[in-house]
């Protein structure tokens, strides 16, 4: 499942607030010959379903678990994971494009559904109180060290993105890393403990240097190709956090601009989890960084026809992340009327002043290829100014510069 790391604005900043399960929460297919019958296959099954977007599936085969084997901390923890999945999930956080560095505005949440908050907290405090008591009886067992790191990973995760409490991750972050760390020292084949260290450690090589040194000094590592080789390997171990360590290099290959080792991980996920209609969003968007748009676009005709035939709930604003995404890779291959029938659709419900900056400067290029340069700076404009609005600094330096210059 997924992990937070750092506070929200100094990994935005390093392009590294990291989801995995943003595009959204590894088992087996989701069609099984038999019923799970075991705790551990039935967190198993909690795992193949969240990936797959079968939230509320995933949160009751975590619960089932929990009734199998009640002093397990890995079935409470993966419960909280869950959920906070589901809280993500309305808020619309659900693409790359949240987490690589440009958009930072401090925005209001919206306060999370307090039954889903309560059953976050009290699985978390299970995990945690279970895990801490194997600690103290084992306190060279790894697996005890790794328990009680992914309990406080979670816990730091939470504090950062539900509730904005940034210096209230701080401390559990930094006990998730140690712990990890320890793992690591303890029994170096134990490469799942490799997720949160490395990624702690690329995202504190990105950060300015006095922010660095402040990390340092708190007990934080650093190290960008150590960190990103750390996530390769977890990415690569079988474990219940390796297709995290996938979700999570999508984000670190498209912030490096290895595109295409990010599309290969997507593919692999598709494979894995063919329902997660989110894994064909996500590699139209790659596509497009890597200036693929006809690759992009038939990756996103085939997301669309997935979500039109998808009656599960969808993502505070997903509707607007495909049709953006869609008309972007229309702009790029010039079919300007198609472009501005998605983009406007796009606009109707998109949730952040970001996103709509980025609508109004593909807007802005789709009137420019129709050669209404009039119009098209009125479109580069709003997007400056709505992108300024929430720190998008990538969209309002393109905005500007195809104000000075249009887009052919």
């Amino acid at each position: 499942m997924a992990v937070f790391f750092l506070t929200e604005p100094h990994m935005r900043r390093a392009g590294l607030l990291v989801v995995s399960s943003m595009l959204v929460l590894c088992a087996t297919s989701h069609a099984e010959d038999r019923a799970p019958s075991t705790a551990a296959e039935w967190r198993a099954r909690g795992l193949e379903l969240g990936y797959n977007l079968d939230r509320a599936e995933s949160i009751a085969a975590f619960r089932r678990a929990i009734e199998i084997d009640p002093n397990a901390a890995s079935g409470y923890r993966l419960l909280a994971a869950s959920v906070w999945t589901e809280l993500v999930f309305q808020q619309g956080a659900i693409t790359v494009d949240d987490f690589l560095g440009e958009a930072r505005a401090q925005y209001t949440r919206t306060p999370p559904d307090p039954q889903l908050s309560t059953l976050f907290h009290d699985s978390l405090d299970h995990a945690i109180a279970l895990s801490e008591r194997d600690l103290r009886e084992h306190p060279n067992d790894p697996s005890a060290h790794f328990q009680v790191g992914a309990a406080y990973g979670f816990k730091a995760t939470y504090a950062a993105t539900i509730e904005g409490r940034l210096l209230g991750s701080f401390g559990p972050a930094r006990r998730a890393f140690h712990e990890h760390e320890r793992v690591l020292a303890l029994d170096p084949a134990r490469k799942d403990a490799g997720l949160i260290v490395g990624l702690y450690r690329y995202a504190v090589s990105e950060l300015s240097a006095p922010l660095r040194l402040g990390a340092y000094l708190a007990g934080f590592g650093g190290g960008h190709d150590r960190g990103l080789r750390l996530v390769e390997d977890a990415a690569a171990y079988p474990s219940d956090v390796r297709a995290n360590a996938q979700f999570t290099l999508i984000v670190m290959y498209n912030r490096e601009g290895r595109y295409d080792d990010a599309l290969r991980v997507i593919k692999d996920l598709q494979r894995q989890f063919p329902r997660n209609r989110l894994l064909w969003l996500e590699e139209g968007g790659t596509a497009l960084r890597a200036g693929r748009p006809a690759e992009a676009r038939a990756a996103l005709e085939t997301g669309l026809a997935r979500l039109s035939a998808d009656a599960r709930p969808h993502a505070a604003g997903e509707d607007a992340r495909w049709r953006y995404t869609y008309g972007t890779a229309l702009v790029a291959l010039r079919d300007v009327q198609g472009a501005e029938r998605q983009l406007t659709g796009a606009l109707e419900t998109a949730p952040r002043d970001w996103l709509r900056g980025r609508i109004h400067k593909e807007l802005g290029k789709a009137a420019d290829l129709a050669g209404d340069r009039s119009r098209a700076i009125g479109e580069y404009r709003q997007a400056d100014a709505l992108c300024r609005q929430d720190n998008d600094d990538a969209c309002g330096a393109e905005a500007r510069a195809l104000l000075k210059k249009g887009y052919r």
